[in-house]
C-alpha cells in the first residue's frame, strides 16, 4: 500500500456554525462566498470583517495555485513538468513537492507523489466511470517510485514515463495559504472549506470554538459520526464513500494502492486528522488510511499536536491518544 489519487475530504460537515452565532455579543453578520474551484465546492466565511474583497482574493488564490499544481490543466506547472516541457520549479511547487516527498519518507514509501501513472488511469469524475484494463495498470505500476524524484537547484528530475500527482496534498496547502493571507489582513475569525478540507482561523466571534462534524460513512451528508470543538486548526478526512462508483457489484473508491493500482482494501471507511496545518492533515489522512488501523494509529501517536479518528467499515470509531 502506498498512496491515493487525491485526498477527497467532502466528508466533513460544518455543523451549527450559523446557529451557534445566535446570541453572540457581536452584531456584525458574517460574510461568505462560495464558488466551484479545485474541482469541488469552495466556501470562505469571515466573521469579523465586512470587506468582501478579502473573500474575492481568497478564491482567486485557488485559481493561482491550481495553475501550479493541477495534473490535468495544460497550463499548470505540474502538467508541463509531467510533459517534460520544463523542470524548473516555482517556490510554491518546490515547497509542496518537498512536503509530499517528506511524507513519503515518513510513511515508509506508502505516500507517493509519483502516483500519476496509476491515478491518470482512473476517472472518478466521469459520468460513467469504468475500471481500467488490468494490462494498463500493470504497465503503470513500475513507474511509481518517489525515490526516483530528485530536486536539485530548484529543478526536478525523474525517470521517463513517471508522472507527478500532488492532489493528495494540494488542497491542504492551498487552505493554509488562504489562511496566511487572511491572517495578514487582520482576520481573526473565519472558516475556510475547500470541499471538506476545513481550516479554522481562531474561534467564533463570541470566543467559543467552532463546531466541526465528520460524516458518518455511507449515511446522509447531514449525519455526523462525531463533532469536534476546533480552535485555529484543520480537519481533513479521507474516506471511501464520496468519490467512488460500483461496477458489477464491487465498490471502487479513489484511495488507490499503488502496489496494486486498485482501490485500497482494508477495514477502514475513513480517517480524519486534526492538525495545525491542513497540508499535514491531507498527507496524514491519506497515509494512515493506506497504512491501516494499527500502523496508521501508531504513526499518529508518534507525532506531536496531531489527533485522529479512524472509522471502520463496520462503523466503529477509533481515537488516537490525543483524544
Amino acid at each position: 500500500m502506498k498512496h491515493s489519487i487525491r485526498n477527497i475530504s467532502c466528508t466533513i460537515l460544518l455543523l451549527l456554525l450559523c446557529l451557534s452565532l445566535a446570541g453572540c455579543r457581536k452584531t456584525q453578520d458574517p460574510i461568505t462566498k462560495t464558488s466551484f474551484k479545485l474541482n469541488t465546492v469552495v466556501t470562505v466565511t469571515i466573521y469579523d470583517s465586512s470587506d468582501v474583497s478579502l473573500l474575492e482574493h481568497a478564491l482567486e488564490l485557488c485559481d493561482y495555485y491550481e495553475n501550479l499544481f493541477s495534473r490535468t490543466r495544460e497550463t499548470s506547472e505540474i502538467y508541463q513538468i509531467n510533459q517534460r516541457t520544463k523542470n524548473q520549479l516555482s517556490p510554491e511547487t518546490e515547497e509542496l513537492l518537498e512536503t509530499a516527498l517528506s511524507y513519503s519518507r515518513l510513511s515508509g514509501g506508502l505516500f507517493d507523489p509519483s502516483i500519476g501513472p496509476v491515478s491518470s488511469l482512473w476517472d472518478f469524475h466521469a459520468k460513467q466511470p469504468d475500471v481500467p484494463e488490468n494490462a494498463e495498470i500493470e504497465a503503470a505500476l513500475p513507474l511509481v517510485n518517489a525515490e526516483k524524484v530528485c530536486i536539485s537547484e530548484h529543478m526536478v528530475t525523474m525517470d521517463e514515463g513517471m508522472l507527478l500527482d500532488l492532489g493528495a496534498v494540494s488542497k491542504g496547502y492551498i487552505a493554509d495559504r488562504i489562511k496566511d493571507y487572511l491572517v495578514e489582513q487582520g482576520v481573526k475569525s473565519a472558516v475556510i472549506d475547500l470541499g471538506g478540507n476545513v481550516l479554522c482561523i481562531g474561534n467564533r466571534p463570541d470566543g467559543t470554538p467552532f463546531r466541526i462534524g465528520i460524516r458518518q460513512p455511507f449515511e446522509d451528508t447531514s449525519t455526523a459520526a462525531a463533532v469536534f470543538s476546533i480552535t485555529d486548526q484543520s480537519v481533513v478526512t479521507s474516506g471511501i464513500y464520496e468519490r467512488c462508483f460500483t461496477k458489477d457489484g464491487v465498490l471502487y473508491h479513489h484511495l488507490l494502492d499503488p502496489g496494486t493500482g486498485y482501490p485500497c482494501e482494508n477495514e477502514l471507511a475513513s480517517v480524519t486528522i486534526i492538525s495545525d496545518h491542513s497540508v499535514d492533515g491531507d498527507a496524514l489522512s491519506t497515509s494512515c488510511f493506506l497504512m491501516g488501523t494499527k500502523k496508521g494509529m501508531e504513526l499518529i501517536d508518534s507525532l506531536p499536536d496531531v489527533r485522529a479518528v479512524f472509522i471502520t467499515r463496520e462503523g466503529e470509531l477509533l481515537y488516537s491518544e490525543g483524544f
